[in-house]
């Protein structure tokens, strides 16, 4: 073996689908970097030796504490595939880094949450923390943020960063069937876990969408400041009405920049049927990059899964070996502020509003009226009785109005004595 072509140990923390895909490719392939080194797994930690595994740990060193496989001598590369912002996962990777070794992970929550303050100490101790599989799985996001438009200036990143919520919204226009039914038939495959909150609350999305603006817009990752929004609110009688006016209801998560700071916020919104993001269906992600010099980018592929996700954290351990090196984040981690948010009850877009009223005369003008008096000009409007619905569902789009404005008529509206339920509020895609 050549001295260019020296072994590297790889301790790996967390054997769930990911750990056992990347356990199974780096045996098959201990060679695959392109330069610098084989990658040989020196070590791995998890929290139940005995639980069966698609992959065959028998052989490797074992590791109760994920911080002693961190600290080893033998692990030259710490791999956390963990999860979760604080506890082992959070404790591994700054032990792994205080002891001068490189970090991958795919931890999401990790780096939304505490990213500017282990870039600081990876930047110190002079080791790369990566993190490609935190996002869009297998599609290569970060990197494009990160390395292929670092000279540009991204002004908006928008998309679908959650396959589970993404199938369940395709499942639940597909089938006709609602949410919850929806959502266990996806535990039963296994898109969603057990406890779905992360999902289906919309938190998985703004733990990404918090990464990408980090590295998009030059700043320390601000979770705290999303605005989040999940769609476990999103009722099948609202899927239908959307599709009549020519719209699907997605999961988007955003990013925008401005002169006063940035917007980061999950909701679900409207995308008009004949663009990309209606069109991603099941579990894919896909996402938008608007920048001032490339205009926009547009990528789409598997956002989870053994083999996606293993092959960013692969393709990771590969920059490591070959001897990639820049900050962590778009520049020095001490150079990083949060960005500043944008109130959003102060930005302008367009939205879809739903009524559930008395079938009575006069109901119609009142809201129509209400909405005049407020200043929100109506662009559509679409009555159509629902069997399953009790009342007569109005449904109507408005053009480009500030939130504060719209949300203040539509608690007008709620107070009107026809109006049998709490209004919907879905904003439509600025696309």
């Amino acid at each position: 073996m050549s001295e260019d072509r020296k072994p590297w140990g790889i301790g790996v923390a967390g054997l769930g689908t990911v750990g056992a895909g990347l356990l199974n490719f780096l045996s098959d392939n201990p060679a695959f970097a392109p330069a610098g080194g084989i990658a040989c797994v020196s070590g791995v930690s998890a929290r139940s030796r005995s639980r069966p595994r698609p992959a065959d740990i028998s052989n490797l060193p074992w590791f109760d504490d994920p911080v002693a496989l961190a600290q080893s001598d033998e692990t030259d590369l710490f791999v956390e595939l963990i999860g979760g912002s604080d506890g082992p996962a959070k404790a591994a990777v700054e032990a792994a880094l205080k002891a001068g070794k490189p970090v991958v992970t795919a931890n999401k929550a990790l780096i939304a949450e505490h990213g500017k303050e282990l870039a600081e100490l990876a930047e110190a101790r002079g080791v790369p923390l990566l993190f490609e599989a935190a996002v869009m799985g297998g599609v290569p996001a970060v990197k494009v943020v990160r390395e292929a438009l670092v000279g540009d200036d991204v002004h908006s990143i928008s998309g679908i960063l959650n396959g589970t919520c993404n199938y369940i919204l395709t499942e639940m226009e597909a089938s006709g069937r609602a949410f919850e039914d929806v959502l266990a038939e996806a535990q039963r495959l296994g898109y969603a876990e057990a406890d779905p909150t992360m999902d289906v609350g919309g938190f998985d999305a703004a733990h990404k969408i918090t990464i990408l603006a980090a590295l998009a817009f030059g700043c320390a990752p601000n979770f705290a400041a999303a605005e989040i929004e999940g769609i476990d609110q999103v009722a099948l009688l609202d899927i239908r009405m959307a599709r009549d006016l020519g719209y699907r209801i997605k999961l988007v998560a955003s990013a925008e920049r401005s002169i006063h700071g940035a917007l980061v916020r999950v909701h679900p919104t409207l995308a008009p049927l004949d663009h990309p993001l209606a069109r991603a269906g099941g579990a894919l992600n896909a996402l938008f990059i608007e920048g001032e010099r490339t205009g926009r980018i547009f990528l789409q592929g598997p956002g989870a899964g053994a083999g996606p996700t293993a092959a960013a954290v692969a393709a990771d351990i590969a920059d490591v070996i070959a001897g990639a090196r820049r900050p962590v984040f778009s520049a020095p981690a001490e150079t990083l502020a949060p960005f500043d948010p944008v109130d959003p009850s102060k930005m302008m877009g367009r939205a879809y509003l739903r009524f559930l009223v008395k079938d009575e005369p006069g109901v119609i003008a009142a809201v129509s009226e209400t909405l005049a008096e407020a200043g929100v000009s109506i662009e559509s409007f679409l009555q159509k009785p629902a069997e399953e619905a009790e009342g007569v569902p109005i449904v109507l789009t408005t053009h480009a109005v500030a939130e504060s404005v719209l949300t203040a008529a539509v608690k007008r509206i709620a107070d009107l004595p026809a109006v049998l339920d709490r209004p919907r509020l879905l904003r439509i895609a600025r696309i």
